[in-house]
Formats: C-alpha cells, sequence, structure tokens
C-alpha cells in the first residue's frame, strides 16, 4: 500500500525552499534510514524522519500498513498534504490529527474482530479547507467524530451509515453525491451549519439544498460554477485560514463560500443561494435594488433574513409594552438571527445600547428592559448584527 504526501509547507521546522522537488522514501522494515532517505535502500523508517529532512513542494512516498488506526498518519499536523489508498481498521486515511489544505482519496477502513470501521478518510480529525472524497467505509466514509470547517466530501460510499460523515459537526462545508445505506450524506447525529447537503439537516442551520454546480464533477473538479449556490452562503465566523485549497484569498466579495474553494470571479456580494431562492440574478445587478417597495433593499433583505419579494416581511418593532418599571419590546424577526437593541430618551440625544446577539425566534423576538422606570417617554430601535450569511 503507497501513500503520497505532496508537502507545500514544512511543519514543526521553519520552512525551507529549494529549486527543484525531490522525493524521498519511508518504509516500516528498512534496515538502513540514511538522511535524506532519496531511495528504498535508505528509507526513513517513519514519516516524521521524512518531514524533517524534506523542503517545500517534496514528494514523500511510503509503504507500509497503518497498525490499527490510521492508515496513511496518526496524531499529526499535516498541511497541503495528499492522503491516497491507505487502509487501517478506522481512519483509512489518518486518525487523531489536524489537517489544513489536504486531500484525502481512495482511503478505506474493514471489520476484523471487534473494530467498527469507520472514518474511512478520516477519524477523530480537525480539518479545514480539505477535499475528502473517493473513501470507503461501514460508517462515516468521508470523515467520522470529525469537525470540518470549509471542507468539501464527494463521492465516498458507506455500507450502512454516513457516506459522507458520520457523527461529525460541519461548517460551510459541501457535502454530497455520497452513498450509504442509510445517511446518504451524513449521518442524523452529525450537525451541519451553513452547508450545502441533501436533505435539508435537522441539527444546524444556514443550509441549502441546491447541486452545488461543480465544475466537472465526473472528473473531480470541485471548483464552483459561475452560478454555483455555494458562492457567498458561508458564515465568515467559522473561518479561520486567510487562503483556500489552491492558495487563493479565502473570503472574496465579503462572505466566504461554502466548500474547499473559494470562487475568484465577480458577481453579487450576496448569497447565490438566497438569490436563486427568490429568481433574483447573481451578477450583481439586483444587490441594492428595493424589489417588493418595503423602504429595504435586497442586500439589507438577506443580511436581515426577510423576504426581497413581499413587502410585508421585514425589519419592524411590532410594539413596547410596559410593565410596572419594565418594558417589554417585540419585534417581527427570523430564526437564527442575531439582534441588538438600543434605548434612548429623545430623538435627539445618543441612544444607549441595551444588548447585542440576541437570537431571533420564528415570527417574533421579545426583550424586557428592566432598567428603563421612571424615564417617562423612551424610544427604541433594533437592528441586525451581520454575521456575513444571515
Amino acid at each position: 500500500m503507497m501513500t503520497a504526501f505532496r508537502l507545500t509547507t514544512i511543519t514543526l521546522l521553519l520552512a525551507v525552499f529549494s529549486n527543484s522537488a525531490a522525493t524521498l522514501y519511508v518504509s516500516l522494515g528498512s534496515t538502513n534510514p540514511t538522511p535524506p532517505y532519496t531511495n528504498w535502500a535508505t528509507a526513513a523508517t517513519n514519516i516524521q524522519d521524512a518531514i524533517e529532512a524534506s523542503a517545500d513542494g517534496d514528494l514523500i512516498l511510503v509503504t507500509y500498513f497503518g497498525n490499527g488506526a490510521g492508515g496513511g498518519a496518526d496524531s499529526a499536523v499535516l498541511i497541503g498534504c495528499v492522503l491516497s489508498n491507505n487502509l487501517s481498521y478506522y481512519g483509512g486515511g489518518v486518525e487523531n490529527s489536524t489537517l489544513y489544505n489536504c486531500t484525502l482519496t481512495g482511503n478505506l477502513t474493514f471489520i476484523d474482530g471487534d473494530y467498527t470501521a469507520n472514518g474511512g478518510g478520516a477519524s477523530g480529525c480537525t480539518l479545514t479547507d480539505c477535499i475528502i472524497s473517493g473513501n470507503s467505509s461501514l460508517t462515516g466514509a468521508g470523515a467520522s467524530g470529525s469537525t470540518l470547517v470549509n471542507c468539501t466530501v464527494v463521492h465516498n460510499s458507506a455500507n450502512d451509515t454516513g457516506g459522507g460523515v458520520n457523527s461529525c459537526t460541519l461548517a460551510n462545508c459541501i457535502v454530497y453525491f455520497n452513498t450509504a445505506l442509510k445517511g446518504t450524506n451524513y449521518s442524523d447525529d452529525s450537525s451541519l451549519s451553513y452547508c450545502d447537503t441533501t436533505p435539508l439537516p435537522a441539527s444546524g442551520f444556514g443550509n441549502v439544498t441546491n447541486d452545488p454546480a461543480f465544475v466537472r464533477l465526473a472528473d473531480d473538479d470541485f471548483h464552483q460554477q459561475a452560478n454555483s449556490p455555494c458562492i457567498n452562503a458561508g458564515n465568515n465566523a467559522y473561518v479561520t485560514s486567510t487562503s483556500d485549497l489552491d492558495g487563493n484569498p479565502r473570503i472574496v466579495s465579503g462572505t466566504v463560500d461554502i466548500g474547499a474553494y473559494e470562487y475568484q470571479g465577480t458577481g453579487s456580494v450576496i448569497s447565490y443561494a438566497w438569490l436563486q431562492q427568490y429568481g433574483l440574478p447573481t451578477d450583481g445587478s439586483a444587490d441594492f435594488i428595493d424589489s417588493d417597495g418595503d423602504g429595504m433593499n435586497n442586500w439589507q433583505e438577506w443580511i436581515c433574513g426577510t423576504c426581497p419579494t413581499n413587502a410585508q416581511s421585514g425589519l419592524r418593532l411590532g410594539s413596547a409594552t410596559p410593565a410596572g418599571t419594565n418594558i417589554t419590546v417585540t419585534w417581527h424577526s427570523v430564526a437564527g438571527v442575531n439582534y441588538f437593541l438600543e434605548r434612548s430618551t429623545n430623538l435627539a440625544s445618543p441612544f444607549m445600547h441595551l444588548a447585542s446577539f440576541i437570537m431571533g425566534q420564528a415570527g417574533t423576538t421579545s426583550y424586557a428592559d428592566t432598567n428603563a422606570g421612571g424615564a417617562g417617554q423612551v424610544f427604541y430601535r433594533m437592528g441586525v448584527l451581520p454575521s456575513g450569511a444571515n
């Protein structure tokens, strides 16, 4: 079984740059491990030794079977690596590791005795800006028990549950075109937010179910087409990296895309999935037009989570009801949107901040102002805290 690690960033050492890439070798049975491990006769006996002897852009070939867990790597930090065609009891590609800008493909797990055979691509890992495709397992063919941010999980196959992921937490991810006996793309105990998958998950929020519109699905080109619903449809709050899998800027047009790649073209600054839902163009021409004449343009409607084609759907206060020294303020709201509330004694004075991150409920949301007693006439205003994709 052979694994190729294509290193674009050196970990655990200062980066070293070379004019031409070298190939380094790792073999568990090597009897003469000699740096820089340039052939099978002098191969290193573990991956870490080869990584420490490598330079930026080098290729490391590994030829040994992963014992128990982590066919390609276990308890490692991997950046810019390819883990392919590995085999293990669980964590076929990688186990208990942190991965950035990596590709996991063609890895698998198998059943033997009491082993549960889960996590064909990854098990117990944290993955950011990664591609996970073509992996196989009993459960969680793409990943199991892992956290994924801005990953693309496609074409994985589970014999039982979770063709894409099993028992995972995901944000800004594409989980599509996977197969399984049940839980085609994800298991019921997974949580997905701001992801593109189908069916719509019961746990999480901000998800879309549209076909991700890859450039060439059959050829595993998982970049977005210009009309992909994944463009601008993620949430910036989950982003921790500055570049995508290609090394391009991670956020373009103000809002992160869903998936491992960031669309680098021009167009609307609004979520394409949201625009498509209401039949609005994605070329930017409708961004700042008030389509329903309610005083809010389409960008504002998107931020507020209101409907751009219904004038009755808008950001507005409903009532302010006094009760002793308290005043309960109620407004029309959308579930999952964060609101703030402010108060003033007259419209000429500055407004005082009362509360932020008031999580909106479906229909209406209320807030009890317990410090308004004896103030006489008061004015309230509320607004939305943009998260990048509400």
